[in-house]
């Protein structure tokens, strides 16, 4: 008899083992495994995605303090702390806090910092980039920079290219740039997203994760239409959305290293496909993600955004949903796929 479906889990490690066990390390005051894992980490792709995860595990508490009073001039940590700093300011910028400009000031002086401690190291102009939308007004030039193409909108293009010059196509660097254009693009700011993300993903080489970013424009859109509308699922079986997952799906999911691979990524594709009724498909992703799952985007298919219980109840029932329709498929159910 198969084994039932194991139950959803979030955790912002994932499969990543090793992170896993140095967040519990964190979480009890002792920061040497922290060191020693990124002190190991010689992959940027791995080394963007955990630094960003242990910056925001840190960022309410001093845990790395005892680090810094016993290795002060440590590259890893300077680059650590650049992270947890731009991590404070984006807080405090959702907040509101009355500190969020001098907090904004000071993570920008440690990623300048982090750069020139670490100039081989794409984080820092994350960092830096991540900061931009902070920027409301764009008083800062290096935020209104020409674009490279004229359908694209003026922004901190020179920040994306040092991230790219050190890791081309790091994903978070260009989930930045979607953040800033989100931001900034008032009135037009989803025109300006998808023209952004179909000119990103148009060049990204098989096994990027650029190709899963159009995934992201779409749930997006179809969170501003409101999308627990159970009209609106059409959004997700057009003609256009199914080309666009499946896209993801061959262009990144069946190239890219399984350790290399988001979950925010994994799950974006898993709920596309699972939307576009290409169940076949998205139980391979769902196999793959399992029992890992992320709030967005499955919380935004509910009525009550931000629940990660609801999201974990809206993932288990899509899982079951493709397990089924694979199932009849194969025992000769015909039909379009899991229909």
């Amino acid at each position: 008899m198969p084994m039932p479906p194991a139950r959803p889990v979030y955790h912002p490690a994932g499969h990543d083992a090793a992170l896993r066990a140095v967040l519990e390390d964190l979480r009890a005051g002792r920061w040497v495994s922290t060191r020693t894992l990124l002190a190991e980490t010689s992959d940027w792709t791995v080394w963007t995605q955990r630094t960003q995860i242990l910056a925001a595990a840190v960022a309410g508490s001093d845990v790395l303090a005892a680090w810094r009073a016993e290795e002060p001039h440590s590259v890893v940590l300077t680059v650590l702390h650049a992270r947890v700093a731009v991590e404070r300011a984006l807080r405090a910028h959702r907040s509101t806090h009355q500190r969020t400009a001098e907090l904004w000031r000071e993570a920008a002086a440690a990623c300048r910092h982090a750069s020139q401690a670490a100039p081989e190291d794409p984080v820092p102009w994350i960092g830096l980039l991540a900061l931009a939308q902070l920027d409301e007004g764009r008083r800062r030039e290096e935020h209104r920079a020409p674009a490279p193409e004229p359908m694209l909108f003026d922004g901190p293009w020179q920040l994306l290219a040092q991230a790219d010059k050190r890791d081309p196509g790091n994903r978070e660097a260009y989930h930045r740039m979607l953040q800033f254009a989100y931001r900034h693009r008032p009135g037009a700011s989803m025109t300006a997203a998808v023209n952004f993300v179909q000119w990103a993903a148009s060049s990204a080489p098989a096994g990027s994760a650029l190709h899963v970013l159009p995934l992201y424009a779409r749930v997006e859109r179809y969170r501003r239409e409101g999308g627990q509308e159970r009209a609106l699922d059409l959004h997700w079986i057009s003609e256009e959305a199914t080309r666009g997952a499946l896209r993801a799906l061959r262009l990144w999911f069946d190239h890219a290293a399984p350790d290399a691979r988001s979950l925010l990524d994994l799950n974006h594709l898993a709920h596309a496909l699972w939307g576009a009724h290409q169940f076949h498909d998205a139980l391979r992703v769902f196999d793959a993600l399992d029992p890992y799952f992320t709030v967005v985007p499955w919380s935004y298919r509910g009525t009550s955004p931000g629940s990660a219980e609801a999201a974990a109840g809206l993932f288990a029932q899509a899982r079951d949903r493709c397990r089924a329709a694979v199932g009849r498929r194969a025992l000769g159910g015909g039909g379009r796929d899991g229909s």
